[in-house]
């Protein structure tokens, strides 16, 4: 489903397409026509299932034609700083060409943040994302204008709780109107939170997403690397597998998209781009070639990740990590259809490893690291949480690559790490 079919003011759309998505996840799907309805909402849903911009989009949407100036008009509540932050970067791409304004107030900042949130929150911001503790902070010296609020997010709120933050809760909603819509997102649903969700939310519509799971005949394997390495890697990459006839490779924008099918064709592979730029018959056109295997490779944007049948695809490389697990479980799955097996590889950049490490945490299992050969230099570490650097190694070595070993590796069982559920059970994505 694409985010036109929603019926989007065409400024946010704008944003939409420049923050680089095309297709809705399953997630955004069931909710943002609930949201657009007016419905409050109970969902379980994990980070990176899409849940930001499903409560992002229809409140940006609605505030478009009835914001009021001078107010707070849309609160989220979030656990941590990060995600304060996170979540206020995904909505001033997404609303970049609209007249939304938005702030994150969170602590841990000096004091010339606490006075720009003060004066964001006395004068009026459509959108405030903030942590609890340094709400209240705000709240308690009276000048937060939350008088005409109309929507309430809780992201996040099994976590929230867990971290004790339910008095902090409840005590900012006892400055917000009566009158409201309600939005709460939580992994899980213990007794805790359907008595939080009786307290603040009003006849609210359930929604609970599970994260798909990668075909367990796709053998995935990750390459941790420097972001200029991805280019020459790639190259050596392609030349090891050329016996195989059809390889597809994801980028996360289009312009990554052009570059690298501009380098390819350099170096005369062939490879040609699809993307929302070309025009539906040049997309048609570029489809047949692929389809008939007088294309090799196709790098693509996620318009080709969901809803586009494609059998007998032998590789697929993640040039760009994914935005979200959900995407992840689609690029992939494009390989191992029609009853055969499939390659996949990640390209890891220092910035995507955190990204990366939540994809691996929603199918439930590592994606084994292969070292990047030595003559293109000492790789980073995959350390998501650290971020440190260091030489050699590749991620940690978990792997070898071995180009001429490909058919024997995807019957090899050992390096497949699909097909697992999740680590908890009890949470869905």
């Amino acid at each position: 489903m694409t985010f036109k079919e929603f019926g989007l003011d065409e400024s946010l759309l704008e944003g939409i397409e420049a923050s680089g998505y095309e297709n809705a996840t399953p997630i955004q799907e069931q909710v943002i026509p609930l949201i657009l309805e007016g419905k409050d909402i109970i969902a379980s849903a994990q980070t990176g299932t899409g849940k930001t911009a499903a409560f992002l989009l229809p409140i940006i949407n609605k505030l478009i034609a009835s914001r009021i100036d001078d107010q707070v008009n849309a609160l989220v509540i979030v656990p941590t700083r990060e995600l304060a932050i996170q979540i206020a970067q995904n909505l001033e791409g997404l609303s970049y060409f609209t007249p939304i304004s938005s702030i994150a107030v969170y602590g841990g900042g000096d004091g010339s943040n606490f006075t720009t949130e003060k004066q964001a929150l006395s004068r009026g911001a459509d959108v405030v994302i903030c942590t609890p503790g340094r709400m209240i902070a705000h709240l308690n010296m009276g000048y937060v204008r939350l008088k005409g609020l109309q929507y309430l997010v809780l992201d996040e709120a099994d976590r929230m709780l867990d971290m004790g933050f339910y008095d902090d809760i409840m005590k900012i909603i006892s400055f917000l109107p009566h009158k409201r819509q309600n939005l709460l997102f939580s992994a899980t649903m213990p007794v805790k939170i359907r008595e939080l969700a009786k307290k603040i939310l009003h006849d609210p519509a359930e929604i609970n997403i599970a994260i798909s799971k990668p075909p367990a005949k796709i053998v995935q394997q990750a390459f941790v690397v420097y972001e200029t390495q991805k280019i020459p890697l790639i190259k050596w990459l392609l030349k090891s597998v050329d016996h195989f006839k059809s390889i597809l490779i994801f980028c996360s924008k289009k312009h990554n998209v052009k570059q690298l099918t501009g380098d390819l064709r350099r170096a005369r592979f062939n490879a040609k781009e699809i993307h929302s730029d070309l025009d539906q018959s040049a997309r048609e056109e570029v489809l047949l070639e692929f389809r008939s295997r007088r294309l090799q490779i196709l790098v693509a944007t996620d318009i080709l990740s969901r809803g586009i049948d494609i059998d007998n695809i032998d590789l697929v490389i993640n040039y760009d990590v994914p935005n979200d697990g959900e995407d992840y479980v689609h690029r992939i799955g494009r390989t191992a259809r029609a009853e055969t097996d499939g390659m996949a590889y990640t390209f890891i950049s220092e910035k995507e490893q955190n990204k990366f490490n939540t994809i691996e945490q929603l199918i439930g299992a590592p994606v084994p690291k292969v070292p990047v050969p030595e003559q293109f230099g000492p790789a980073p570490e995959y350390n998501p949480r650290k971020g440190r650097r260091s030489g050699g190694g590749g991620g940690g070595g978990h792997r070898r690559f071995h180009p001429q070993h490909q058919h024997q590796r995807k019957n090899n069982k050992q390096n497949n790490t699909g097909g697992k559920g999740p680590r908890n059970p009890g949470q869905q994505g």
